[in-house]
Parts: structure tokens; C-alpha cells; sequence
């Protein structure tokens, strides 16, 4: 579309410069007309990445399975937290691959190294970039894959979407993107320790047909140690026991089962959370289902709570002797209209089996000729061991963005003290409400 510019005459001069061209002259003392030609639009450009997660405590991961290495980037964590690649070690040996019999073979230390965001032992406030080397590649177990869709599996999605990818270990898709996930997932657990004292644990609560019933576990005493006292991480150990028998005889037959992994936190702040579209168990879900091989996902009384009648499934409130509104039953899961409460929260997510195994399944090729395949490459029988880090981490990095989101709205100005509490707050000798 033409458009002009009209101008007044130019104030100030009297006499024209004899230097100047007569055109210029003429420019000088008239009015001036500019004329701009059409201009061709660019094609509209829709920029879909979906490799960054939050918005205050905003994390970016990169890297493939069998690529250079994998690793985060962490923006937005506040400055002077004491931080060290020790911190994170923790939670990425849990998740590493080659633990134990019941896990994928694959032997990685996944020695991880920060390169920016931390100075003399504290968090400068800037972005944090954790690295994490691949160092035991076999890119040639793919070969198969390069030609043939495994079934269930992402390769097929990934070339209808674009129509290019990377084969080895099925690059993004690989659950070894997780890494960066379980580092950012360890420095927000520190943020929300140290600044309110909520811890956030995990632990595998069934495999395949191996259910732990609801009882066993107490949510308010079992412990990072009772999860980690076995190589299954369920707390109760007979249970743990007839779920690795489950495993190991799957694995033995070259197939895979799933299960169900139970994540809890404790001393959570009131008020994280906003209405309607950002509700807190909303963008939790959406977080843990963001994993690989999510199925289902469960919050509170779950699916179970539809055979109930309102009068048995609402958590009436009380006093306690501390003066704070509690709820006597927690079958809303710590979350009441999209908002934390205080009580503990309780989620559960549902894991398939892994997709590939070493069994001989039908497929098609890139050519679309239908052929068998055998997929070789090294797997977990059941990814859930390895995903309860995983799991902890995407809710510690959705409790610390509704942290810091809650702090930055509701606490810029004073609470009002009658209804709020400091978001540091703790329960003093605090007994959680049953479920």
C-alpha cells in the first residue's frame, strides 16, 4: 500500500545556497512528497520450539541421546543460593542409566559441570548452563532404525512432523533428554528447601500388576532413604520385592511392563497456584505428562474419588490448636480451586511399557513396505525405577515458578495477616490430614 508524507515548508531559511543542486533548492523551500512503494509481506513464520518450560523459573533443554552431550539451561533462579555440581550429582545418579539389573545397560556417569550462572559456590542470579558428555555411544544399534518406524515409538511422529531426524537412540525422544530436567529439578528443590522447607519425594507405587495399596506408605514420615533402600524405589519392602521379581522376569524374555510412580510434597506454601486456566494440579500434570512414556496422570483422590458422593469426598476444615484453618481429610490432593492449602500434595503418574524391545515386531519402513523388526540398542524392562527422580524434578521446577509467580504478585505488598501467611511459613509440629 502507497503512502505519502506532506510536509511544511522549512522555517529558518532565506536565501538559497548557490552550492546546492536546483533540485535540492526546490526540495528546500516546497512542500515535500515522499512516496513509499508496496512492500511484499514475508511469509508468516509460526515458531513451535517446546524445549523451554516455565516462566520465572524458566528452563531450556538441549542435546540428543547419542549426540555431544545434554544438558539445561536455567534462567531466572535467584542469586546467592549456595550451588555446586555436587548438589545436582545427587538426583542425576538416581536417574543415570546402568544401575542395576532391572535398568537399561547403558554405562554413563553423567558427571555433570556448570559453566556459567554460579561464582565462588553461590548462584549469581544469571543463566545457569549444566552439561552432562555422552560417553558411551553405540550409534551403529540404530542402523535398522534408520530405514523402519519401531512401534510406539516417536520415530515415525518425528519424521510426519519434520520429515527429518535424528536416529541414533531417537535423538529428542530419548529419555536421556531428561538429564537437563533432573539438574534444573535439583536447584529448584533447593529453592523451595531453603526458602520454605518443602520437600518434594517421590516413589514407584506399582509395577505392571504389582499395586502397593493405599496405607502402607505414611506420607508424612517415609523418606528419601526408605525410597532409595532398594533398586526398585518403593518404600515398602515387600512390595519392592515382588516388583522386581516382575521386572526381572519380563526382562528375561526380551519384553517390557510399566507402572505407576506416587509423588508427595511436603510443607508446600499456601496460595501457589492461579484461577482457571493456571490452576496448580493443571500445570502440574502438565509437567509430569510432558516425561516420556506418560500415559495417565491422577491428582488427589483421582480417578477413585468418582465413586464417592459429595458428602464423603469433601475435606471439611477446622482449627487446629496452632490458630491454622486445616482440612481433616485430604482427598483434594493439597489443592482446593486450582490453589495449594498446605496440606500435603499427592499426585500419581502412569508410565507404558517401555516401546522398544527385543522382540520381533511388525512395522513399515520410511518407503512404507511393511517388514519385521527386531530393534536392538539398550532399554529398560520398566522405565518407573529410573523415573521417580524425573518425576520430582518437573514438580520442583512447578512449585518453584509458582514460588516465585506468588511472591512477585502477593507479596510485593504487605499480606494481609488475618487471612494470609508469610509464604516461608512452616507448620509448627505439623500431623497431616488423612486421604
Amino acid at each position: 500500500m502507497a503512502s505519502s508524507i506532506t510536509s511544511k515548508p522549512f522555517l529558518g531559511a532565506t536565501k538559497p545556497n548557490s552550492s546546492l543542486s536546483s533540485d535540492l533548492q526546490r526540495l528546500s523551500f516546497a512542500s515535500l512528497h515522499i512516496s513509499i512503494k508496496p512492500r511484499t509481506l514475508k511469509k508468516l513464520q509460526i515458531q513451535a520450539a517446546g524445549s523451554t518450560f516455565g516462566n520465572y523459573f524458566r528452563v531450556t533443554t538441549f542435546g540428543e541421546s547419542h549426540g555431544g552431550g545434554v544438558g539445561c539451561i536455567v534462567d531466572g533462579c535467584p542469586p546467592r543460593i549456595p550451588l555446586s555440581e555436587s548438589d545436582l550429582q545427587v538426583d542425576l545418579d538416581r536417574r543415570r542409566p546402568g544401575q542395576s539389573r532391572i535398568t537399561t545397560p547403558r554405562k554413563e556417569t553423567d558427571t555433570c559441570r556448570i559453566y556459567s550462572g554460579v561464582s565462588e559456590g553461590v548462584t549469581t542470579g544469571t543463566p545457569i548452563h549444566v552439561f552432562v558428555p555422552n560417553t558411551d555411544q553405540r550409534g551403529h544399534d540404530y542402523k535398522e532404525m534408520s530405514i523402519a518406524y519401531r512401534p510406539s515409538h516417536a520415530d515415525a511422529t518425528y519424521d510426519m512432523k519434520y520429515g527429518v531426524r535424528a536416529v541414533q537412540g531417537g535423538g529428542r525422544s530419548s529419555a536421556r533428554e531428561t538429564i537437563g530436567r533432573v539438574a534444573s529439578g535439583a536447584i529448584a528443590k533447593k529453592i523451595l528447601k531453603q526458602f520454605s522447607g518443602t520437600e518434594v519425594l517421590a516413589y514407584v507405587s506399582q509395577v505392571h500388576q504389582v499395586v502397593l495399596p493405599d496405607g502402607p506408605v505414611d506420607h508424612a514420615t517415609v523418606t528419601l532413604d526408605q525410597i532409595e533402600s532398594n533398586i526398585v524405589r518403593c518404600p515398602h519392602p515387600e512390595y519392592a520385592e515382588k516388583m522386581i521379581a516382575a521386572i526381572d522376569a519380563v526382562r528375561t524374555r526380551g519384553d517390557s511392563i510399566g507402572g505407576v510412580v506416587t509423588c508427595i510434597v511436603r510443607n508446600a506454601p499456601r496460595g501457589l497456584g492461579s484461577p482457571v486456566f493456571d490452576k496448580l494440579e493443571a500445570e502440574l500434570a502438565e509437567a509430569v505428562m510432558s516425561l516420556p512414556a506418560t500415559k495417565g496422570f491422577e491428582f488427589g483422590s483421582g480417578f477413585a474419588g468418582t465413586f464417592l458422593t459429595g458428602s464423603e469426598h469433601n475435606d471439611e476444615f477446622f482449627t487446629d490448636g496452632h490458630g491454622t484453618v486445616r482440612t481433616r481429610t485430604n482427598r483434594s490432593g493439597g489443592i482446593q480451586g486450582g490453589i495449594s492449602n498446605g496440606e500435603i500434595i499427592n499426585m500419581r503418574v502412569a508410565f507404558k511399557a517401555t516401546a522398544t524391545i527385543s522382540k520381533k515386531q511388525h512395522t513399515v519402513t520410511r518407503e512404507k513396505e511393511e517388514i519385521e523388526l527386531l530393534a536392538r540398542g539398550r532399554h529398560d524392562p520398566c522405565v518407573v525405577p529410573r523415573a521417580v527422580p524425573m518425576v520430582e524434578a518437573m514438580v520442583a521446577m512447578v512449585l518453584a515458578d509458582q514460588l516465585m509467580a506468588q511472591h512477585g504478585q502477593c507479596n510485593l505488598f504487605p499480606i494481609n495477616p488475618e487471612l494470609q501467611e508469610p509464604l516461608s511459613f512452616s507448620f509448627p509440629n505439623f500431623e497431616p490430614a488423612n486421604i
